[in-house]
């Protein structure tokens, strides 16, 4: 009997993506990763439990190697550059890896694979750090939403009919104008150090102080430079409760 090891899966998964880049139609063949790898086809079943999990397999595997090439990213101070970066990056993973990519991403019946959320998680984090510096207009879990699906769509359009999308300043276009969306034109006085954004406020009407679209996006901010850094001046109960009020701030 053929022992189960981690080199054997990952021979097998090494196998399938040879099998899907070759591919026409996006489909592998699981006798011939087999044959490739010099195992039989219950040896796949055991590790996979069927063509679907072998996969489901690929496509998370997709989702280490994508995840490593974020890592070695470099983070600079700004996290808006950083953002723009990230889309960039996001589309040069799409261009070197297609098959890969459409695996990955591409709507599939019956699929397990876990890359859309982990990649959304990583957009996130990403997103937490342009809030706290005021950058966002809008919660990060709601601009992942806006650019993911966009950065997807827009690379899964170049892969499948890359004649039809031919302008080479497309992606910048559409990243600029999905960005404009969730990014705010200026970042927030919560820049500033506490007294002058005292004084600052001190000198601002009746009825700028009232208006919850100035109050909205500090709310914003501290609550995501308090999930980054978090605080010692509160107990826990405290830093849940200070949340809290802040979410509904955000949401007022």
């Amino acid at each position: 009997m053929t022992t189960i090891t981690p080199d054997l899966r990952a021979a097998m998964i090494a196998a399938a993506e040879q099998q899907l880049v070759v591919s026409k139609d996006g489909d592998i063949a699981t006798r011939a990763v087999c044959e490739a790898v010099g195992v039989t086809q219950p040896v796949l079943y055991r590790l996979f439990g069927d063509k679907n999990g072998l996969l489901d397999a690929l496509a998370d595997d997709g989702l280490r190697r994508y995840a490593e090439q974020k890592a070695r990213m470099p983070q600079t101070g700004d996290p808006v550059a950083d953002l723009r970066a990230g889309w960039d990056d996001h589309m040069a993973f799409a261009r070197d890896n297609p098959a890969l990519y459409q695996l990955m991403f591409a709507p599939r019946p019956r699929s397990h694979a876990q890359a859309r959320g982990k990649i959304m998680e990583l957009l996130e984090a990403n997103l937490l750090r342009c809030s706290a510096v005021g950058a966002l207009r809008i919660a990060p879990p709601l601009a992942a939403q806006l650019i993911l699906p966009a950065n997807v769509g827009l690379a899964l359009s170049l892969i499948a009919q890359p004649s039809l999308f031919a302008d080479p300043g497309l992606s910048h276009r559409m990243r600029d104008a999905v960005f404009a969306s969730v990014l705010s034109s200026s970042p927030s006085q919560l820049s500033s150090s506490p007294s002058q954004l005292s004084s600052s406020s001190r000198q601002e009407d009746d009825s700028q102080v009232k208006d919850d679209s100035r109050v909205r996006p500090v709310a914003m901010q501290l609550r995501s430079q308090l999930a980054i850094s978090g605080t010692d001046a509160l107990e826990p109960v405290e830093t849940a409760l200070l949340d809290r009020w802040l979410e509904r701030l955000t949401q007022s």
